[in-house]
């Protein structure tokens, strides 16, 4: 049976589950092996935020792809390719000089996921008709959540278990556990060998490097004539300003001993809180955001959304406040942050979709935007390890700062313009559509 006619529900889970996984691999889960390895946290915030790069730059890349090969080609190579580079992650875990090892063989899955997340999203959108696209969007946002869920949450607890109950060392844990997800991946390649539709060719295909340079510099170009566009780029650069300090340090926070600071969990408890609980909140979020939007337009819901994502980062303020020891309250505090997060980061993907992305080069212009929402996630991991040291280590001052960071966002999203008409049926079926910032 030909690939180009498999059923979506054959690919579409899986494709997006091969997404968010090595994402949450590289953003989130590298911060925490470090964590358990003895990295300081300046160096895991400075070193980890620059492996945001790839999603940051691969507009420069992307283009280019259309004229070689497949989309299919494209987004199975780079599963291999991971699949090997987390290998080469846990292989080099043991060796004296595994933490400059591993950043390098973590910035290669990097680039390899921002690439596949690029054609990935080309094979669902040019294979899948308009109609069962917005019948797949939710199906797309869980399972690229799922991916968060197994990377951030079940493998997390798995090394607390291996540590707590089986004796292993923290080492010895994060080699089978990134092996395991090294393994996934290449199960994931496997698979959609057998299953993955080749995607619709692009106009480019086959016209060779000068005539995707040409199309690159013209998608650039179109980018920056749209009306406003400075300021709608400011919009989504400072939307999730906060939250970027909280996604880097909130994680080593929870882990950090009360002497610390922090409030002193295991692997176990992280996966489950920040990891599992963290993201199905999230999911949740996403979700009433999608409805809300659409009961009353993306204009009429963007600066309720942006409260609703910034106002909840005063419970790690709170938490930092307070050290409470119940693991219960802990999960409940953390949740109402995940949640909030999700409900607001809804505006975010729409705003994007909806104001910057229309016109001719509408994949282009939404990787274009999207790199500037990665921009945000690299500028606020990058200076986090700075203000920790700015504030002598003191996480409710962290926190305080993190507070008014998350001012210019509101203010931002009460200023911020929709140079396009509200089109209702765009925001309906856009209600599932921030799968997790991919």
């Amino acid at each position: 049976m030909s690939t180009t006619h498999r059923h979506p529900l054959t690919w579409v889970p899986s494709l997006y589950l091969a997404m968010g996984l090595p994402n949450v691999m590289v953003g989130v889960v590298a911060a925490i092996i470090y964590k358990n390895l003895g990295v300081a946290n300046e160096d895991i915030a400075l070193y980890t935020s620059q492996m945001y790069l790839p999603w940051v730059l691969k507009p420069l890349w992307a283009p280019l792809l259309e004229a070689y090969r497949s989309k299919r080609f494209w987004v199975i190579s780079m599963e291999f390719t991971m699949a090997a580079g987390l290998g080469l992650v846990a292989l080099c875990l043991p060796l004296d000089g595994f933490f400059k090892l591993s950043l390098a063989f973590f910035w290669l899955v990097g680039f390899a996921s921002a690439t596949q997340d690029t054609c990935a999203d080309g094979v669902f959108m040019t294979t899948v008709n308009k109609t069962d696209q917005a019948r797949y969007s939710g199906l797309q946002g869980m399972c690229w959540n799922m991916g968060a869920v197994i990377a951030s949450g079940l493998l997390v607890s798995l090394t607390g278990y291996l540590h707590n109950h089986v004796g292993m060392s923290w080492t010895q844990c994060w080699v089978v556990v990134v092996s395991l997800a090294a393994a996934a991946m290449a199960l994931f390649g496997t698979y959609h060998l057998r299953v993955l539709p080749p995607g619709a060719p692009s106009s480019l295909h086959g016209q060779g490097l000068a005539v995707g340079l040409k199309a690159t510099a013209e998608a650039w170009v179109t980018f920056f004539q749209k009306p406003q566009i400075w300021m709608m780029l400011a919009v989504i650069f400072f939307y999730r300003f906060g939250e970027g300090f909280i996604e880097k340090f909130g994680p080593l926070f929870l882990l950090d001993g009360r002497a610390a600071g922090g409030l002193g969990l295991d692997n176990e408890a992280l996966g489950h809180i920040n990891g599992t609980v963290g993201t199905l909140t999230f999911i949740a979020g996403a979700f009433v955001g999608g409805f809300f939007v659409a009961r009353r337009t993306l204009p009429r819901s963007f600066f309720t959304l942006a409260l609703v994502l910034n106002v909840p980062h005063l419970t790690y303020f709170y938490l930092a406040q307070t050290l409470p020891t119940d693991t219960t309250t802990i999960a409940l505090v953390v949740a109402i942050e995940k949640f909030g997060f999700g409900m607001g980061s809804t505006g975010h993907m729409l705003y994007m979709m909806q104001q910057i992305a229309p016109g001719p080069f509408r994949m282009a212009h939404y990787a274009m935007a999207t790199g500037v929402m990665a921009l945000t996630k690299w500028g606020t991991g990058t200076v986090s390890g700075a203000l920790w040291n700015a504030v002598d280590h003191h996480y409710v001052s962290f926190f305080g700062w993190v507070l008014v960071f998350s001012i210019p966002p509101v203010i931002l999203a009460w200023l911020a313009p929709f140079p396009h008409e509200q089109d209702h049926t765009a925001a309906v079926d856009g209600q599932a559509a921030p799968a997790g910032g991919h």
